[in-house]
């Protein structure tokens, strides 16, 4: 082996690592919006602007990607050169990184000018820029409290200048493409580097993100389902060489009724084996998308399907979703009640409903009441039942694996391998 060739291998044994990133807990958007009396308003909201989305009525629509009212884990990243703070989601169900851009909030002159973005009732299904849309008659500045990128900061900064756009339910992040130093990691935190890592700089968002305790969100899905086909900043950080292994751990803490206090830890480059057990078993991926497998089984109490489905390990659902027929057996099992206001299943809080078992693989994998009882966070003392009615329409996973599941077991994400396995989490 040459010299160069030695000093190149030596090099990047420096720099792998593997990295633990602490979590913080929030109050998700859905419970907010329950405790404001908001949230049926909100989805009726969304499914219009579905029926909008589906017809082709909607102005330009980039990818459809999932919402994030569920979302209650958020962990701290840096861009540029000095390093600027950022709180993000860090979502195994999707694959882009975006925050807000300095520039993010700035209300379009055209708002006015266009009758589908000065009309409050047609701006947030019609209208193009949803800068133009929010909470107000007209408009609101839905990066009124988040932390924004000003790359004029950064020595490390690239421009791109690529628009990209991603469509949620109730709107969508818009803004242009740049390029700098990431780390996984907040300033004063164990931190995992990557440079040249291409993100969004969002100059508009949707009028459901104000006021959220996040700024931006971190994708760790893979490419294939990138908007634009941007590497993520995970397999981006593999490829370069800067992890031990090509993997990484998530342990979530228990959910309660606190918030902003630790919510478990990302271990980037290795296996948590100071939270998680011995990996119980791999499942490998029957598509390198999402984080999607085949679950053969699932039930609870005296009910059980053995049907067979298509499902996803994604941390960006606070809930496990699936068809609603299978979803009111294991409900019904559990005594629990819809609510249709809602779109959840409810419980009294305290009570101590039959485990939801999960089987992939030749195992059997049992969620216990204390990841499947959830505060509503309206006052009352009723509890979520953790699995609710959620409908791909034929596209996609028929199952959503959240953060129930993973808080029961840590989720091991092998990205090289294309699989994911399943540890006993040790939190009592």
């Amino acid at each position: 082996m040459s010299r160069t060739l030695i000093l190149l291998a030596l090099v990047a044994c420096a720099y792998s690592a593997v990295v633990q990133v602490p979590l913080l807990k929030v109050e998700s958007i859905r419970n907010r919006m329950i405790r404001q009396g908001t949230y049926a308003e909100y989805l009726k909201t969304k499914e219009l602007r579905r029926l909008y989305i589906n017809r082709g009525e909607a102005a330009t629509v980039g990818q459809i990607v999932s919402d994030y009212e569920d979302e209650a884990y958020v962990g701290n990243i840096t861009i540029g050169n000095p390093q600027q703070q950022f709180k993000v989601i860090l979502d195994t169900g999707s694959s882009n990184l975006w925050i807000p851009d300095i520039t993010c909030g700035t209300k379009p002159i055209n708002c006015q000018s266009d009758p589908k973005c000065s009309s409050s009732l047609l701006c947030q299904f019609e209208c193009e820029d949803q800068a133009c849309c929010g909470a107000g008659p007209n408009y609101t500045d839905s990066c009124l409290l988040q932390a924004k990128f000003d790359s004029s900061k950064s020595k490390t900064y690239v421009a791109n200048g690529q628009n990209f756009i991603i469509e949620y339910g109730t709107g969508s992040a818009r803004g242009f493409l740049g390029q700098d130093t990431i780390t996984f990691g907040g300033v004063g935190e164990p931190q995992l580097t990557v440079p040249n890592q291409v993100f969004g700089q969002a100059t508009s968002l949707a009028a459901f993100f104000e006021g959220q305790p996040l700024d931006g969100i971190l994708g760790l899905a893979f490419k294939s389902i990138a908007v634009d086909q941007i590497t993520p900043p995970f397999i981006n950080a593999v490829n370069q060489g800067l992890v031990d292994q090509p993997i990484f751990t998530v342990f979530l803490e228990h959910e309660g009724d606190q918030n902003g206090v630790p919510g478990g830890v990302y271990t980037y480059g290795g296996l948590d084996t100071t939270n998680c057990g011995p990996v119980l078993a791999y499942q490998q991926l029957s598509s390198a998308t999402y984080y999607q497998f085949k679950m053969s089984a699932i039930g609870a109490g005296s009910y059980k399907s053995t049907k067979g489905w298509q499902v996803i390990s994604d941390t960006g659902t606070s809930l496990i979703g699936g068809p609603a027929s299978i979803v009111s057996g294991i409900a019904s099992a559990a005594g629990a009640t819809y609510n249709s206001t809602y779109g959840v299943y409810l419980v009294p809080c305290g009570t101590k409903v039959p485990t939801v078992d999960i089987t992939i693989g030749s195992n059997v994998y049992s969620v216990d009441s204390s990841n499947t009882v959830i505060p509503l966070g309206d006052g009352s003392n009723n509890c979520i039942f953790a699995v609710f009615p959620f409908n791909s329409f034929g596209f996609g996973p028929s199952w959503i694996l959240g953060d129930p599941f993973i808080r029961q077991y840590c989720n091991v994400y092998d990205v090289t391998n294309q699989r994911v396995g399943f540890a006993k989490s040790l939190q009592k």
